[in-house]
């Protein structure tokens, strides 16, 4: 999928005095892990918002939220798991 993109402080990147365009399949992931529900006011259900977990320590919820959310988004969801550090793998290409 080709969207805007951003720099890694979230900024819309510019370059030439052009916004970039690209392939956003990556940072469609990120920003469906970080947004809260309801921050996205087309779509109010969207969003696994990551940081509600942290505090309770639910790992199994987290990674189902994410397989839910990024089903909704349509993603074919074929893995997610944390491995030994706490890192999140996901293998969920877009059709």
């Amino acid at each position: 999928m080709k969207d805007l993109i951003k720099d890694s402080d979230g900024d819309l990147l510019i370059e030439g005095n052009d916004l970039v365009i690209g392939v956003s399949d990556q940072q469609h992931r990120s920003d469906l892990i970080i947004t809260e529900k309801g921050a996205i006011k087309q779509y109010p259900d969207a969003g696994v918002g990551a940081a509600k977990f942290l505090e309770s320590e639910d790992v199994a919820g987290l990674l189902r939220e994410i397989s839910l959310q990024y089903s909704a988004d349509g993603m074919d969801v074929k893995k997610i798991l944390t491995d030994g550090s706490g890192k999140i793998i996901v293998e969920a290409p877009y059709p």
